[in-house]
């Protein structure tokens, strides 16, 4: 890969997890890119796995983050869909192989040549990249989204990784329907956003899980419609075949049930 222009940023050194000061060269803006001058970047949870090499897989020194908002400072001859200025963002990967078929079907988060923001191998070299817990990132146009300019870029980083996860399975199955009736599994980092997501489709949610500390935050906060204790036998008998589909978000996996009632 190579080099651009002087760039700083957070990086773990070692499988302590610690993030120090770390001075890199930037990728070269290729004709199809968008440089990012990086403003907020949320921290995943896939991200501590990575820096403390939970996984086996630390390409050290690992600059992590991919929850992404940044204003774009400069474009290649070929980008077509977005100008300096524009405020954008950028998710878990930076590029895919575009021919396979979960790349042609509009799945490239499958696709076996993915590159990964942070950790990831470039295709075209195999440099590690580097994410965004730096001050500027390198991206192809393909792989940025635009932000609105309604919503706040420190609110909207978070979407980028934690909110597609919940988002994609909703509108997938379709439960993202006014009317329907959509139950949500679990109220932590990705279970509020399945909340917020019925909530903004028009759907009547349901909040079921085996704490009974979260029915404030549910119901208040969140607004959902109600709330389920998943420990409690009578609730959950007297609530089956009411859903039009369920979402569940507890544990490392996000699995969505659409059934019929």
């Amino acid at each position: 890969m190579a080099q651009g222009k002087g760039a700083h940023g957070l990086a773990a050194m070692d499988a302590s997890g610690l993030l120090s000061p770390y001075n890199f060269s930037s990728m070269v803006q290729r004709d199809d890119d968008v440089t990012i001058k990086v403003l907020f970047c949320g921290l995943c949870h896939t991200d501590l796995h990575v820096i403390k090499n939970e996984w086996g897989n630390a390409k050290y020194p690992v600059v992590p983050g991919h929850e992404v908002v940044g204003v774009v400072t400069d474009v290649g001859g070929g980008v077509t869909k977005f100008k300096p200025g524009d405020t954008v963002g950028v998710g878990y990967f930076v590029d895919s192989c575009r021919t396979c078929e979960s790349c042609r079907t509009g799945h490239e988060s499958y696709c076996p040549q993915l590159v990964e923001t942070s950790n990831g191998a470039e295709i075209d070299g195999g440099a590690t990249t580097l994410g965004g817990f730096s001050d500027v990132l390198v991206v192809r146009q393909d792989y940025v989204v635009r932000v609105p300019e309604s919503l706040p870029p420190s609110a909207a980083a978070p979407l980028l990784c934690a909110g597609i996860t919940v988002f994609s399975p909703m509108v997938e199955y379709g439960l993202n329907a006014p009317g329907k009736h959509l139950g949500v599994v679990g109220l932590g980092g990705l279970g509020h956003m399945g909340v917020k997501f019925g909530k903004a489709f028009g759907m009547k949610v349901t909040v079921i899980s085996t704490s009974l500390s979260k029915r404030d935050e549910a119901l208040g906060r969140l607004r959902a419609d109600a709330f389920l204790v998943s420990r409690d036998p009578e609730q959950m008998k007297a609530a089956a075949s009411t859903m039009d589909g369920i979402i569940d978000t507890v544990g490392v996996l996000v699995g969505v049930y659409a059934g019929e009632k």
